[in-house]
């Protein structure tokens, strides 16, 4: 783990490596004590950027590098819409490196989770059988019905942007589901057909 220095470290370390002599006491050469101290602020800012840089390699930790880590991993998320809030956006990054993709149930309701629906449920329709299937307790449909599921929201948006309840600069008047439609349907089997309930 990378330790971070202050001036006055950086101050007597520098002290320390000048060689011995009258010429290089502080006392009787006042000036280079004030060298000593202005070299020694520049190291302690650049060593305190280098602990930044060190916290901005690991996606997890990004602030500053966002841009960049969107170039490499294919971001910003078209399903976020074409100006994302930059918090949406460094969560994107953590989001895409982590991100291990399913077909169960658990993960559509996690990606459901993510866009602020905390009641979200799957529902996985009956498969119409002749033999499992009675009448008048299920529904026959077609061959297709067997690859249908319901995602079902749960109510609205536990954190809606909304007049006074928002800051400067975020968007009004924005569907709040399309980010979690275009999550739910990119991530969904080619072969399923999904339908989000929004209660």
């Amino acid at each position: 783990m990378a330790v971070l220095r202050n001036a006055a470290q950086y101050k007597n370390q520098l002290r320390s490596l000048l060689p011995s002599g009258l010429a290089w006491e502080p006392e009787r050469v006042p000036e280079l004590d004030r060298v000593l101290e202005g070299v020694a602020q520049e190291l302690a800012r650049l060593d305190a950027r280098a602990i930044d840089l060190l916290n901005e390699m690991d996606p997890t930790g990004v602030s500053e590098l966002v841009p960049d880590w969107e170039a490499v991993m294919n971001l910003p998320d078209p399903c976020l819409g074409t100006t994302p809030l930059y918090d949406d956006r460094r969560l994107a990054v953590r989001r895409r490196l982590l991100a291990v993709g399913s077909q169960t149930a658990a993960y559509f309701i996690e990606i459901a989770r993510s866009q602020g629906y905390p009641d979200a449920t799957v529902t996985e329709l009956r498969v119409p059988r002749m033999g499992r299937s009675r009448f008048g307790s299920a529904h026959f449909g077609t061959s297709r019905a067997q690859f249908m599921w319901l995602l079902n929201t749960g109510g609205r948006l536990a954190i809606g942007r909304r007049f006074g309840a928002s800051y400067w600069g975020e968007r009004f008047g924005m569907y709040p589901g399309s980010a979690l439609e275009c999550l739910i349907h990119r991530s969904a089997p080619a072969h399923a057909q999904v339908y989000i309930n929004f209660d």
